[in-house]
This record gives C-alpha cells, structure tokens and sequence, in this order.
C-alpha cells in the first residue's frame, strides 16, 4: 500500500470517528445501545485494518487512544467502551494465540488472574506478521455476534413467560418488546406497561404490543405497587448492568423493583452481553445524567419556577438484591454471576481505559 493511499485512508477513518462522536454528544436522537455497539466495533475493525502500528502494544494504545475519546463524547452510553474493551481482549487472546499460549493455560490462570489482576504483565512488542488479519477476523465474528443478540433473547422468552400471565414493564425497550412478541406467538398472556413519565415510553411500547394483538394496558407509574399484587413477572430491559449485577436504567425502574420486592414478584431483566460494563457506580457522576424538567414543570409556569430546583434525572440506579434473574444473549444468569462473565469478556487490566 502506497504511502498517499495509507494518509488517505488514516483522514477517512478519522472523520468516521469525528462523526460517530458528534452523533453521540448530540442531544436528540442518538443511536440505540445496539447500533452504538456495531458502530463501535466497524470503526475499531477498520482501526486495526488501516492504522500505523507494528506490534500489539503499538495497536492497543491505539485502540485505547481512540477509545478514550468516543466514551468521552458520551459517559452514559457505556456500550462504547465495553466494545473497546472487547476488542482489546481479542487483541491480548490473538497475541497470545501466536506466542503459542494455549486457551487451556489461559483458564487455569484465571482464578490466579482474579486475584492478582495487574500482576501478571506480558510483553506485547514482538511483531507478528498474521496478528492484523487475525484480529480483523475475531472482531468480524464478534460484530455477527452483536446482529444475533436481541434473538437470541426472544428466543428464551417461551421458557419464562407461560399461559394467562400477567405481565408488568416500564417504559419502552427494544429487547423486551422481541421479548413479549415472541412468547405471543404461542401464549396468550396479559402486558401492564407503566407509562414511565415525564418521557412516557411506556405509550409506544403499548401501541407495539397491542398491534400484535397482545392483550395491553398502560398505567400510571404512581399505580405500580396497587397493581403489582396480581402481577406475575416483571420484565424490564436496562441500559447498563454494572460490574456488581447492579443497573442503570430508565427512570421510574428502581420504584417498579422494590414494589416487586414486596410482592415477592419475580424481576427479569432482559439485556444483552454487550450491556455489561466491567465498572461500578463511581462518585463521578458519569453514570447520572439530568435533562430539561420542561415536561414536569413547562416554563409557562413562571412564578413557581423563580422559587424552585426541579431536576429531572434519565436513569434510575436499582440494587443487584431486587434482581431475581438477567437473561441475555448466552442464556439466564442470577446478579451474583456477573463477576464470572466480567472475567469471561474482559481483560482486568483492560477495566479502566
């Protein structure tokens, strides 16, 4: 590859990554976690394919470089980073594949690994000519992986929801409406969406679920503990599921799990593998994000504004202990399982960026 060929591909990847940020800092529409999870990883491939590096240390400062600025363009869009943190796995995986380290030795590590993460630092300057297309290929099979997730949810959805149920959810979520519309094939059941207001998401979850003929009733979120003696499931979906099993999601979720809690009521979260992000909730704030309380308190109401702070948080942050079981791509796990797929998907030393 000529050199002027090489520059011109470096400013193509380069605007491609300007883009994708400015897409995550705009503020209206940004693209849903899946989308941001596929977007990441097609721009890290091409990273890898078309970037200046010579051995694995070389490219995973690369990776990281870049990587630090997409989650920087927006903190609470966690999946970014987890895909960064994926890919580097796969760099480390590849690395040690050519250094002719076997996966076996890789597990028996592991528990050694848990303990003493950071301790067992590799040399990643040896070049080695196959390790760009080696990864090219791994991190192909890993955007195949992404296109099946939300199916391989649905497809878990009969073992959970049976005959004559009544189910609540709150809001509105990509995941949980395959979910719901999958079981609906063969079982008739009955959905209560909690509106999920000031945003209410839960009105468009019901327009979905009832054009598929699901029986549907939306309510208002300050009725979800008189109802939810008569539910028997509650299915969510999240934006983020937290090193310790813990979530961030929608708020409005955390008041749904504890009447939940109460009624002993089973909570299933649906959520795909690319939501777990190997960090936990910080005092940075990263994770908390407020947007205009127009919708609570419009600013025709002049008087009242000038006596008052209004703040209106995005997310909810619910404890692992309200959680009975997450169901993902790989199958159903309990929260206190989430340390074991942490280590399975990302490398320790990989946590912070």
């Amino acid at each position: 590859m000529s050199v002027v060929t090489a520059t011109k591909k470096e400013s193509e990847l380069s605007g491609q990554i300007e883009d994708f940020v400015a897409l995550l800092k705009r503020g209206g529409e940004r693209p849903r976690s899946e989308e941001a999870a596929r977007q990441t990883v097609g721009l890290l491939r091409r990273i890898v394919a078309h970037g200046r590096w010579d051995n694995a240390g070389e490219l995973m400062d690369l990776i990281r470089k870049e990587g630090r600025r997409m989650t920087a363009a927006q903190p609470s869009e966690t999946t970014v980073g987890n895909m960064v943190r994926r890919v580097l796995k796969i760099i480390r995986e590849e690395y040690g594949r050519l250094r002719g380290r076997s996966e076996e030795s890789d597990q028996q590590e592991s528990l050694h690994k848990l303990l003493t993460s950071g301790g067992l630092n590799e040399d990643f300057n040896t070049h080695y000519s196959p390790l760009r297309a080696n990864v090219i290929e791994a991190i192909s099979e890993l955007l195949i992986e992404l296109e099946g997730t939300t199916d391989n949810i649905a497809m878990q959805a009969l073992e959970h929801i049976h005959s004559n149920e009544v189910i609540m959810t709150i809001g509105y979520s990509h995941t949980v409406e395959a979910f719901l519309k999958e079981a609906a094939r063969k079982r008739k059941f009955h959905v209560i969406v909690a509106e999920c207001a000031p945003f209410c998401q839960g009105h468009e979850m019901a327009v979905r679920l009832a054009k598929e003929d699901i029986e549907t009733t939306v309510m208002s979120d300050a009725a979800i503990f008189a109802v939810m003696s008569r539910v028997n499931k509650v299915i969510i979906g999240t934006k983020t599921i937290l090193a310790n099993g813990a979530l961030i999601a929608i708020s409005g979720t955390h008041t749904l799990a504890l009447a939940a809690k109460h009624h002993s009521t089973p909570l299933i979260v649906c959520a795909p593998m690319f939501k777990l992000t190997p960090q936990f909730l910080n005092e940075e704030d990263s994770f908390h994000k407020f947007v205009s309380p127009q919708e609570v308190l419009p600013f025709t109401e002049g008087e009242i504004l000038s006596k008052v702070n209004v703040h209106c948080p995005v997310f909810d942050y619910v404890p692992p202990e309200l959680i009975t079981l997450f169901i993902s791509n790989i199958g159903g796990n309990a929260p206190s399982y989430i340390y074991r797929l942490m280590s399975e998907l990302y490398h320790p030393d990989d946590r912070e960026l």
